[in-house]
């Protein structure tokens, strides 16, 4: 079985993210980037599935610029047999990278498609959801575990309720939550074997797909500064500055 694994690049989740002096948008320059953590998540748990034996090859894609071979080459070193890119400089909005990965599923015909919940810089949580919508294939979404037995798929969802389990029919696509498992580290004698590895590069126009705005960002600011907080001289004090200034109690 063939998984295909999605991936993006964001900004290093230990970087505090800096916001341009004419708040048009967050500030790159300079700034580290790395993999969305949940799509570190679903790295790990395709390659675990080929360590397993049920998967037998572990393709991954990104979409973006150039400079996201990098997480792609990370991808291999973690264990991933070969990279697609699909390199555009525009801002790809969920629905546009929906309709391009759903290219990239036609031609590769994967058994199981593994992405990321959400990414960290637009926490949308909505690409795999379109996705799937776009390949008629059924979703998985918030895996907190996942067993594949013959063409069957078992996903242990994390709601609001608690834990929900649903069986899918491969192929099929499934979100990894946080809980899925703790990815590993890529080690040196791995990150110079994924140098060699295959890594094809394409363009939204080689899939067919158009790249347009449907939406624009107009303005983007920092959170709010936090007002110092202050000592109270007793619980009194306390009591009486919850209720009558707070209104709390």
């Amino acid at each position: 079985m063939k998984v295909l694994v999605t991936v993006k690049r964001v900004i290093d989740y230990n970087v505090k993210v800096r916001v341009k002096s004419d708040n048009s948008d967050v500030d790159l320059s300079n700034v580290k980037m790395a993999m969305n953590p949940f799509c570190e998540i679903a790295v790990e748990e395709a390659v675990r599935l080929k360590e397993a034996g049920i998967a037998t090859e572990v393709v991954v894609v990104s979409l973006g610029p150039q400079s996201a071979q990098e997480q792609i080459r990370t991808a291999l070193a973690l264990g991933a047999d070969r990279g697609i890119l699909v390199q555009s400089d525009e801002n790809l909005e969920s629905l546009t990278v929906a309709k391009l990965l759903a290219k990239v599923v036609e031609e590769e015909q994967p058994g199981l498609v593994i992405m990321g919940k959400q990414a960290i810089d637009t926490d949308n949580n909505q690409t795999g959801q379109m996705l799937a919508a776009l390949t008629n294939m059924p979703q998985g979404t918030f895996a907190s575990e996942v067993k594949v037995s013959g063409d069957k798929v078992q996903v242990t969802r994390e709601v609001d309720g608690g834990l929900q389990t649903v069986e899918l029919s491969l192929p099929a696509i499934v979100t990894t939550d946080l809980r899925l498992n703790e990815p590993r580290y890529a080690s040196l004698p791995n990150i110079m074997k994924a140098k060699r590895k295959p890594l094809d590069t394409k363009t939204p126009e080689d899939l067919g797909v158009e790249v347009k705005a449907h939406t624009q960002l107009l303005k983007v600011e920092p959170p709010a500064q936090r007002q110092a907080g202050i000592k109270v001289a007793s619980v009194e004090a306390l009591v009486d500055k919850l209720k009558n200034e707070a209104k709390v109690i």
